[in-house]
């Protein structure tokens, strides 16, 4: 599928993110901390043109992931020199309750009340742009070859044939979090009851050949020491794009969402720009870029995909499926599960 011209419609989003530009000697210059790799790219080549033309404008766009972009928040504290951050659901809580991020302001972030439920925040401090899930990835060919069926569920990856070929994520990164609540909630319990996940990820754990903590398990794959792991909706999507035989599943027991989101700075330098710079993501252009670049669902209501691209990301439908995690609780949790996993999972 050439995606090409939903990238040039993103420009049209320039129309309706700023006012009138007005010229000036020393244009503005926002600055966007954000995800690297295929966002960034898509960032670059869909969104950022359009929108530095229409408000007169210089975007600058620093890489990193969501941990680092936080990190970088709390060390400018005192002399924000960053504007907008783009950052997972579960580290953007941990950002809210550090105090270092603003709410947004209904008046310029218009395309707000088209958000559907999953992707709004408490307070409207932030919001989620784009929807990815946590499932399981496998190599088809693997399991076709191997006798396999296809995995349905979280404890499928316990069969004995996956010894030595499973790669876990740790959960120091966002998958194997997701690993470990899912597990909670096969066993009957939740963020809120999480010892039925400890005890479901270390059965799976036997089967693992190393616990990753990059979140890109790629390499894995593409050099045959993984053949299946929990992992991402959109990087599975990614890599089968390059012809490896790779396939996503949303366990039965549920897939988790993971959410990408946008935030204005507390005491952003540019901040009214960075209002309108959220704006401008959840107009149905952007929408519909981040989708066809890096197979991340829309966040927005009524975006229309091409069905082969629909097939391919969380769609609204799917979103509906997933469930709203209470991240204020993991957060408050997660020190002491890293703890435990260290103990009872890795170690042995």
């Amino acid at each position: 599928m050439n995606h090409r011209p939903l990238w040039l419609a993103a420009a049209a989003l320039a129309l309706t993110s700023c006012a009138a530009p007005t010229p000036s000697a020393a244009p503005d210059t926002l600055v966007v901390a954000g995800y690297g790799g295929s966002y960034e790219e898509a960032f670059k080549q869909s969104v950022i043109p359009g929108f530095e033309k229409s408000c007169s404008c210089r975007v600058t766009y620093i890489a990193g992931s969501s941990t680092d972009t936080v990190a970088k928040l709390k060390a400018q504290r005192a002399a924000p020199q960053i504007d907008v951050a783009l950052i997972d659901d579960g580290v953007q809580n941990q950002a809210v309750e550090a105090g270092l991020l603003a709410p947004l302001d209904p008046k310029t972030v218009t395309n707000l009340p088209h958000v559907i439920d999953l992707a709004r925040l408490p307070g409207d401090v932030g919001v989620g742009f784009s929807l990815n899930a946590t499932g399981i990835a496998y190599n088809t060919d693997y399991y076709a070859k191997n006798g396999l069926p296809a995995p349905k569920r979280l404890a499928d990856l316990e069969n004995a044939k996956l010894k030595g070929r499973l790669v876990m994520p740790s959960i120091t990164q966002t998958y194997g979090l997701g690993a470990l609540l899912i597990a909670a909630r096969t066993g009957g319990g939740s963020e809120h009851r999480i010892d039925p996940g400890f005890a479901g990820v270390r059965r799976i754990a036997a089967n693992a050949v190393t616990f990753d903590t990059t979140a890109d398990v790629s390499n894995y794959f593409l050099q045959g020491q993984a053949v299946a792991s929990v992992w991402g909706n959109s990087r599975v999507q990614m890599l089968a794009k390059k012809g490896f035989p790779i396939a996503f599943v949303y366990p039965e027991e549920g897939a988790l969402p993971l959410i990408a989101t946008v935030s204005v700075v507390k005491g952003a330098p540019h901040a009214g720009l960075a209002q309108k710079f959220v704006n401008a993501l959840l107009e149905p252009s952007a929408q519909q870029a981040m989708a066809a670049s890096n197979y991340n669902g829309p966040a927005v209501k009524g975006v229309q995909l091409p069905p082969e691209l629909a097939a391919k990301v969380v769609t609204q439908e799917r979103a509906a499926e997933l469930r709203k995690l209470d991240w204020a609780a993991i957060n408050k949790s997660r020190s002491a599960w890293t703890d435990r996993w260290n103990k009872e999972i890795e170690s042995t």
